[in-house]
């Protein structure tokens, strides 16, 4: 028996899970392709996108084929077939398609991840704990290997047996975060669902800090809360997200302020307000820093495209 290299392995499954996921999304136009299981969707693009600019929650991304990039305050993540990236804690990104063509799309595999299941798997592993503990980035990519990418094909097949969904699908996505516990970049993903860790305090701050954009931050109080000291507290927030608690809000407030604009027809002043800024010129002007235009030129721009 010839041995298969492992870089051949996982070329081969790559390809296999593109050719599934383009049987899915084939035909079904550009974007997000929910499908029937609740975690999972597709996303397609076969032309090179226009930034756009969400929260993200957190999930596992694999692309299959074509490359995107992530923007994350200043910092830029770029990733192609082959790579993955996770999310852990929610956090604004900008993102946009870097290559795609109508006869090689951009296709990828996205899964919500859920920390509670997480947390429920890393008892079982139970990883050595001799390592100290250390606040990590809430974004990174990594390669691929092949038993990673067959789950994803194993959960992509279940979609042709609708009827094997409920009982088959729960396991398979317990097997990818096992696979993500025991691979390169198991010590960022157990830090997602790890009671007590730098990285799941900031985490349950973040969703204070989202469940109410529009307050005032206290940074005291914040710290309190995360059970650090506000000098530890500041430092652990921007290792996760690369930003101040502040700007992380204001970058909250600003994707909430397009959404308003784009979906609702909000003028800008209007979701200025609603978004907590008393100034609208001041919005206008971090608006502009954030998106590369004014907000009446950004939003025509998004319509346009």
């Amino acid at each position: 028996m010839i041995d298969v290299p492992k870089s051949d392995q996982t070329r081969s499954a790559c390809q296999e899970l593109a050719a599934l996921v383009t049987r899915h999304t084939d035909g079904k136009g550009n974007g997000a392709h929910p499908t029937a299981i609740a975690q999972l969707e597709f996303m397609r693009e076969t032309v090179v996108s226009t930034t756009m600019c969400a929260v993200c929650e957190p999930i596992l991304a694999i692309v299959i084929q074509g490359k995107k990039e992530a923007l994350l305050g200043e910092e830029a993540y770029q990733y192609g077939a082959g790579q993955y990236l996770v999310v852990s804690v929610d956090l604004p990104l900008n993102g946009f398609v870097l290559e795609a063509t109508p006869n090689k799309p951009y296709l990828g595999f996205k899964l919500n991840l859920d920390p509670a299941q997480l947390c429920d798997i890393i008892a079982q592993v139970r990883p050595s704990t001799n390592k100290k503990e250390s606040s990590v980035r809430g974004l990174f990519i990594s390669d691929v290997d092949a038993l990673l990418v067959d789950c994803a094909i194993r959960l992509t097949r279940l979609l042709d047996t609708p009827q094997d969904i409920p009982f088959l699908a729960p396991m398979i996505i317990r097997e990818i975060y096992y696979r993500l516990l025991v691979g390169e970049q198991g010590e960022a993903v157990r830090q997602i669902a790890t009671s007590g860790s730098n990285m799941q305090r900031i985490a349950d701050v973040i969703k204070q800090i989202k469940a109410d954009f529009t307050k005032s931050l206290r940074v005291e109080e914040l710290a309190e809360q995360a059970n650090m000291s506000p000098a530890s507290f500041h430092r652990h927030f921007k290792e996760v997200t690369s930003m101040s608690p502040l700007q992380y809000q204001k970058q909250l407030k600003l994707v909430e302020a397009r959404r308003l604009m784009l979906a609702e027809n909000a003028d800008a002043t209007t979701a200025a307000y609603q978004v907590g800024y008393e100034s609208p010129s001041q919005f206008s002007r971090e608006y502009s820093r954030m998106f590369g235009a004014p907000p009446i030129k950004d939003i025509e721009r998004l319509r346009t495209a």
